[in-house]
Formats: structure tokens, sequence, C-alpha cells
């Protein structure tokens, strides 16, 4: 039997209710079950009589239960102490607040606890310690060796998560088949797939736990290879119904016609897309360009060859503010041209008809526009859900299928990209048009953070400059109430950060920007700011796309320790868009060593790809792009660092779909 056919609500003792805890920890199925790691162990492998058990050692004893008292501290706490014997004596296990634990402990009942042994008041005793009640057969999960903890979630702990796997191992472990060859195994050093859910669960030792983790990390890798794999397969089975032809002479006057000369990279990834347009198989592209490198431009030379076979292109932008950025860009890039730009957004529609369509999400709802649509770009393509890019797909042609390029100036590790995103062509901008400044970055410990604030006044007083300022969150939340009341410059949420720069710089004018403002306020938000109306800007990382202000030469992130250095880097991207110099400042009180180690690299790096690998190793791929920020995931068992076994899952993935 396959385990992942077989849901986790199928278990005895388990139904619905606690199947939607599992998936949070993202189990859904028995497969996933098993492939839940432990994180660490409680060594209760030794064994110990009552008698010889010292104080401070950490031990395993079995014995029969000969009292079960309920009492109350001093402060009037719920206590429950219940005395165990065998051959050679006595000995307290003491819990508090588990009232319950009385229908357990029965005089007479044989069990097995493990705990470290301490004085309790002049006893001594054993406070909450595991326990378990021995059967017959006297099988022992949470007592008697390297005892699992794992990752949990409410309702769900370690000591519920081992009895379930424990159940699943012993019903289910003859269907723990081998998929792998042997010469695959041998060649990696793979232990069999079996003996490796046994090791992860039931080791006896740490060495044996970590040669079955090792089995299944490439597991997992292999898996999101081979899903990878099987996409691509898929996606390469469409045909386009309408080849478009390479018109290289009339690209190439619209290419010398702009206004800036196209750097090294953008020209490579052009004529890769161009190769793409022209073929009858579907372009299916990933373009990874960092802040400022051009991106825009070098789908908008899409668009423009796509024009040229009198058919139709859409871009889809997650934000209206994105879309109305690329709006004002492409119109500006096309305006020697006959092409329209049309504008579709939940709030402003501008298209009867259209060469190229910009919109927002509306675009999933507008079929009417979709028709003669051959080259679809999704702007930041981790804000959308693989189902919003096939239902945008689905409603192009007649043949339900476009040539699809998906952007993002989210740096991500080589290594990452060509594992997750392994079912697309990977297009990657690595250089910065000329003339675009390098930003100066500063690191600001708490004690000068006045005098940064003092100094941004007179920037904007003496230069007549703009600033924004970025907060990770839009309220105040509970845990950082004192901290506002004692350290006001702590505050780390933008509606009071706007209230405490309108006091403190009243002459100034103070902006506001978040996403839960309506449309039209952000709007108007922005379109003061960009007419000079707003000195100071403080805004949520809303800002990190689609805000381009020339005259903002200033940003203050707050709270930097708490984004990953990606997001930091395209915050950082929002100034320095014009000719005079600009300046991030980067606000943190967090003074650990390896927060001062991701601030520092800012200070001394422009590359965003560099930064990602640094984040990556410091920080893993779950923490890179920030809280919910994009789809990449955090690896459950593997390590995106294990660069080896990454690689050597690709082959085996590649060896297995060329047998298929």
């Amino acid at each position: 039997m396959d385990l992942r056919t077989v849901k986790v609500d199928e278990l005895p003792l388990v139904g619905p209710q606690y199947a939607k805890k599992l998936e949070k920890l993202g189990i859904y199925n028995l497969w996933d079950l098993m492939h839940h790691v432990p994180f660490r162990f409680l060594d209760f492998s030794k064994s110990s009589a009552i008698y010889n058990l010292q104080i401070g050692e950490t031990a395993t004893i079995k014995g029969t239960v000969t009292s079960f008292v309920n009492q109350y501290t001093k402060k009037g706490k719920p206590m429950q102490i219940v005395t165990i014997a065998d051959d050679t004596g006595k000995v307290n296990a003491i819990w508090f607040n588990q009232i319950y634990l009385a229908r357990t402990f029965k005089k007479g009942t044989k069990v097995a606890i493990a705990g470290e042994l301490n004085f309790m008041g002049r006893n001594k005793a054993i406070v909450a310690p595991e326990y378990e009640i021995l059967n017959e057969e006297g099988n022992q999960i949470h007592t008697g060796g390297l005892i699992p903890i794992y990752s949990e979630t409410a309702g769900i702990s370690s000591k519920w998560l081992r009895r379930r796997i424990h159940d699943v191992w012993e019903k289910y472990e003859n269907d723990l088949q081998e998929f792998l060859p042997q010469n695959v195994l041998e060649k990696y050093n793979l232990i069999d797939f079996k003996i490796a859910v046994a090791n992860v669960h039931f080791p006896k030792s740490l060495e044996e736990f970590e040669k079955g983790k090792n089995r299944l990390a490439f597991n997992e890798l292999l898996s999101l290879h081979s899903v990878n794999m099987a996409r691509k397969k898929e996606w390469e089975e469409n045909k386009i119904k309408k080849v478009l032809k390479i018109n290289k002479n009339e690209i190439n006057k619209f290419i010398k016609n702009l206004p800036f000369k196209l750097t090294t990279s953008q020209q490579t990834v052009i004529d890769e897309i161009l190769d793409d347009l022209q073929k009858n198989i579907p372009m299916n592209r990933l373009l990874e360009g960092d802040v400022g490198s051009g991106k825009t431009v070098v789908a908008a030379i899409g668009i423009y060859a796509t024009y040229l076979n009198k058919r139709k292109s859409v871009l889809m932008a997650p934000t209206q503010i994105l879309a109305n950025q690329h709006f004002n860009t492409l119109k500006s890039l096309f305006k020697n041209t006959e092409i329209k730009v049309g504008l579709w957004t939940g709030s402003e529609k501008t298209a009867e008809e259209f060469d190229v369509l910009i919109g927002t999400h509306a675009l999933l709802n507008a079929k009417n526009k979709m028709r003669s649509v051959s080259f679809i770009v999704i702007d930041e393509q981790h804000k959308f859900g693989v189902k919003q890019r096939e239902k945008l797909n689905n409603k192009s042609t007649s043949t339900k299928v476009a040539h699809i390029l998906t952007m993002t100036a989210t740096p991500i590790p080589r290594t990452v990209a060509l594992t997750f995103f392994g079912d697309l062509s990977l297009s990657v901008l690595n250089e910065l048009p000329k003339g675009r400044q390098k930003i100066v970055t500063w690191v600001v410990p708490k004690n000068k953070r006045g005098s940064g604030f003092k100094w941004i006044k007179t920037q904007i007083k003496n230069e007549n400059i703009q600033a924004f300022v970025v907060c990770p969150l839009i309220d105040e939340s509970e845990n950082l109430i004192e901290v506002s009341k004692a350290r006001p410059f702590g505050i780390k949420a933008a509606n009071k950060e706007y209230e405490y720069l309108q006091k403190m710089f009243p002459d100034l004018r103070i902006g506001l920007l978040h996403g839960r403002m309506k449309n039209r306020e952000k709007d108007e938000a922005i379109n003061d700011f960009k007419a000079g109306k707003i000195n100071i800007l403080v805004a949520t990382p809303v800002v990190e796309v689609g805000i381009d202000i020339p005259n903002a030469t200033i940003m203050v992130i707050e709270a930097a320790d708490r984004f990953g250095l990606a997001s930091l880097h395209q915050l950082r991207g929002r100034v320095g868009r014009g000719q005079l110099k600009s300046y991030c400042l980067l606000m943190s009180e967090n003074e650990s060593e390896k927060s001062g180690i991701r601030l520092n690299a800012m200070t001394k790096t422009s590359s965003g790809f560099e930064l990602a690998e640094l984040d990556l190793a410091l920080r893993g791929p779950g923490e890179i792009y920030g809280n919910k920020q994009s789809g990449i995931p955090e690896l459950k068992i593997a390590d995106w660092n294990n660069l080896q076994m990454i690689k050597d899952a690709r082959e085996v993935a590649e060896l297995t779909q060329s047998r298929l």
C-alpha cells in the first residue's frame, strides 16, 4: 500500500479535528507522518533501580504505583504526587496542574517514568517526568531509550505524535518498501527506506538517527525534483497554435531608440526569450533580476515582439501600486510606437482596445479581455499561487496556452531556484545599468537613533530630498507596547511611528502608507509623495516593490533584524533611483552576533544574490524572505546548503524520468 494514499484521519483516535491540526505541521497522509522527523531527543536510555538513582541523574525506572495524592502548594497550585516502588525502594514523581492523572496512576498500575532526580524541598523526587503505562509485552515508547521530540502545534504534543507514529509503524511496517534500485543506494551511500524510517523514529544511537535522516532528506529532494520534472514534461506537451515570428530588424530598431543602453546580461536574457517565443512549445521561464536590473525593459521587448505578430500581451502585478507603475513605465517605453497600453485593476479600467494590458488579480475575472493573448508576464511571481497563474493562462488563447514569463526581484540562491523552480527555464540579470547610484548603508544602534533622525531632518531641509521610514507592522502588537512606552524610538508599528514623527517633526509633512488602506488612500499618499508634498513617508513593506521616487534618497528600516536580507535589499532598492546620493539606515536593537553579521553584510555588498547566499547559510530559506513573503518553502528534512545531496537527488530524478 502507498502510504501517500492513506489520510491521517483514517487512523484510530485521529479524526477530522486532529487531522486539521496536523495540517499545520504539513502532515496530510501517513507518508507525511512517517517523514515528520524529530529535531532532538531526550536520552532516557539509562535504566536504574530506584535505590541506585543519584541526585542529578537522568534515567528510566520501572515500578508499581503505591499511592496517588492531590495536594496544594503554599501558593494554592494543584500538585500531583505519585509514589512508585520497585524491589529496591520508592520514589515520588510530581506534576503540577495535572489533576486528570488520577485516572492514569491507579494503585497497583505498572509504570515506567523517565526524568532527572532532584530535591523537592527536603525529599527526593522526579518532577514532570515522561511516563507510560506498561502493558504485558512491556513495550516502551515514551521512556527507556532515545525519546524523540517533534515539532508540535496546539493540541498536538510529541507524546501524541510518538503514539501515532508507533501505531503506523506496527501496522504498515511491511508497506514501507524500498523504491530505489540497489545500485543507486550503493552509489549515493543511502540506507534502505524501511530501515531509515525505523532509525529516525526509534534509533538506538544518534549515529543511526543521522543515517536515517539523511535518507529521508534525500527522499524529500528527490520528490521535489520529480514533481518539477513531471510538471515540465506535461507543460512541454502543449503546443502553440500560432507560432510567433521574430522580426529582428524591427526589434533592434526599438532597442536602438531606447533612452539607455542595455546591459550585457539584459541582451543575453532577451535572446533567450526571443528564442523561446519562436518555438511551438510555450515558454515557461523565470526571470530573476536584482532590484533595478531592468526586468521591465526585457519584458517590454518580449511584448513588442508579440505585437509585431499582431498578438496581445498581458502583464499581471500583485498590487495596484505596482500595476500603475508598470502602466506608466510601458507607456513611456512605447511612446514612439503605436502600441496601445491598457490598465485593468479593481478600481481602474482603461482598456477598450489594447495591445498590452497591465493589471492585478482583477485580470483573472476579465475573460473577454484575454482573447488573442500570446504572451503573459507575471511580476513578483511568488505573490501568486500556481492555480492563479494557471487560471490566467487558461483564459488566454483558444488553445488555453500562451508563452509565460514570470519575474522576481527577490534574489534567490541559484541552488534553490534550480530546485524549487525546476519546472521553469531560468534567466538571470546579474548586473545593474550604468548610472545607478550605489546606496550608502549604515547600521544604526539604539544609542545613535536620535542623532540619526536629526541628520535625516537636516538632509530634508538642506538638500530638499525625501525619505522612507519602513516598519514591519501596521499596528502595535501586545509584545511591543512596553517597548514603545519606555523607548519611543523603539516603536516598530507604522501607525505609532507616524504619530510619533508628526510630534517629533512638526515642521515636516509626514505621510502614511500600509496595506489596509483603501486604494484611493494609497494612491493619494503615493501621488503626494511623488509630487513632493510629503517629506517622510512612513510605510510597511508594501513599498518593497512598485514605488519609484527619484527624489527619495533616504530609506530608514525599523527593526531591520526582523527582515530577511533579501527583503532589506529590496527595500533599499526603493532609493537611489535618481542622480542624487542615497542612503539606507538599518535601525536595530538586536545586539546578537548573528544579527550583527547579517546587517553588516548589507553595508559591504550591493549584490542581492550574494546577500541571499549569506542569509541561506546563516538563517535558512524559511527566514530569507521574511514572513509569508515568498513561495520558497523551508525544507522539512533536507538542507538547501547540502549542494551535493541536491545534485545527487536531481541525477536520480532524471534517471527515473528517463525510464518513464
